[in-house]
């Protein structure tokens, strides 16, 4: 089976892994924001809690927003005993998923290899190990011949710029297919009842007194119980219609693949101090990412000089990629929030949720967010798991400081 073309209108057919209603004037809960975690958030409201009176309203086509843009990187060897949390329920869901859905989803556990440069990032690293094990995330320290093993094409040399001295290693860590992720939640949420509105964007919420009833969008007003915003970078923009000011940002944030290649590259490197991380995707491509554009932006493009820094620090760490060629690039929008945590929770509005802020962490939190965000929509209180990431902590000081984690997009 293969998903319907996008804004398609054609009639119910086995063929097609979801339909393409038209919005009814009303619903339970209106899930803004047509990507992975809209997907999952509408795929747990159905399963776990039995609500299904769900649209989820996209603006352009299905997952074609930053789960389209993403590098599929999914781990959780995160410091903090909040980020760890999360990100572990989420890993945990990742190894069942496609039995969950009954829709291949090519979750590959490989592993992924943070490197250290720096006696600082050994430090780092070691310290990020022990907390990891604490939190009963699987986590080691491997020295520079261990990274060889466990990569041999990486380049460990000391005739370098910045020689590799070791690395942290989560075993379990890897990619997915992030379309057939997309696609696999579709295809469940569909089934339960949820209406999936494609070409269906949002221009504005509708607030009586303190309470959200309803959205606007350009195919007409939808009344609804509940208003659910998970829309990545626009989300601030959306949240500003209802008054709200998140403490957010939007940058551009660029990847690339290669032309197709025999396998090379048998796990996922990241490395901070020379700013680039490689996978070799299921087909053959080499997938590159770096740091974010640091200019703020809505566009889905981003500046040469980035690209042109990564294919370096890529050299760097592997020079058996020097006669590669790049094939396409790509951009998404990243929504970063002060303490590069994600926001998820109430809003100051009621009936009205946030999910947002997550920088570049969303993809690899794909079913956990949906699993704890449905419970915070169905039950109007947030989850043990994301309690912590409210909009709150940024008056309360109770900061969950992922900076260290996340300095490298991934």
């Amino acid at each position: 089976m293969s998903p319907r073309t996008p804004g398609a209108d054609l009639p119910d057919h086995p063929d097609f892994l979801w339909r393409n209603p038209e919005p009814k004037k009303s619903y339970d809960v209106v899930i803004v924001g047509g990507g992975g975690h809209g997907l999952a958030t509408a795929h747990y409201l159905a399963r776990n809690h039995g609500i299904t009176n769900v649209a989820v309203l996209e603006k352009g086509w299905l997952a074609g927003g930053n789960m389209a843009r993403n590098t599929t990187i999914i781990r959780s060897n995160y410091l903090w005993d909040e980020s760890a949390g999360i990100y572990e329920h989420a890993l945990k869901l990742w190894e069942g998923l496609a039995e969950e859905l009954d829709y291949p989803i090519l979750f590959s556990q490989r592993g992924v290899l943070n490197l250290a440069h720096s006696l600082q990032d050994v430090r780092d690293s070691v310290r990020r190990v022990e907390a990891n094990r604490l939190n009963g995330v699987d986590a080691e320290w491997l020295d520079a011949d261990g990274v060889k093993e466990v990569c041999p094409i990486v380049n460990i040399s000391q005739d370098v710029r910045y020689p590799v001295l070791g690395a942290t290693y989560q075993p379990r860590a890897g990619i997915a297919k992030h379309d057939y992720v997309a696609w696999g939640l579709a295809r469940s949420a569909d089934a339960a009842g949820v209406d999936i509105i494609q070409n269906c964007e949002v221009t504005g919420l509708d607030v009586v007194g303190n309470r959200v009833v309803g959205v606007q969008t350009d195919l007409g007003p939808i009344a609804a119980g509940k208003v659910a915003l998970c829309s990545a970078g626009h989300t601030s923009v959306l949240a500003a219609m209802a008054g709200i000011e998140l403490p957010v940002q939007s940058h551009p944030l660029q990847a690339l693949v290669s032309e197709l290649l025999e396998p090379v590259h048998p796990t996922v490197v990241m490395s901070n101090a020379v700013h680039v991380y490689v996978s070799q995707a299921h087909k053959g491509e080499l997938v590159m990412g770096a740091g974010i554009d640091a200019y703020n932006s809505y566009t889905q493009r981003g500046a040469f000089h980035i690209i042109e820094e990564q294919m370096s620090a890529a050299l760097e760490l592997f020079p058996v990629f020097a006669r590669a060629h790049v094939l396409r690039t790509w951009g998404g929008i990243v929504d970063v929030s002060p303490d590069a945590s994600p926001i998820i929770g109430l809003s100051p509005v009621d009936n009205l949720y946030l999910n947002c802020g997550w920088g570049t962490g969303g993809f690899k939190a794909t079913p956990g967010v949906g699993w704890v965000y449905a419970h915070t929509i169905a039950n109007d209180t947030p989850h043990a798991l994301n309690a912590p990431f409210s909009l709150d902590r940024f008056t309360t000081g109770a900061l969950v400081d992922e900076h260290g984690a996340a300095a490298v997009a991934h």
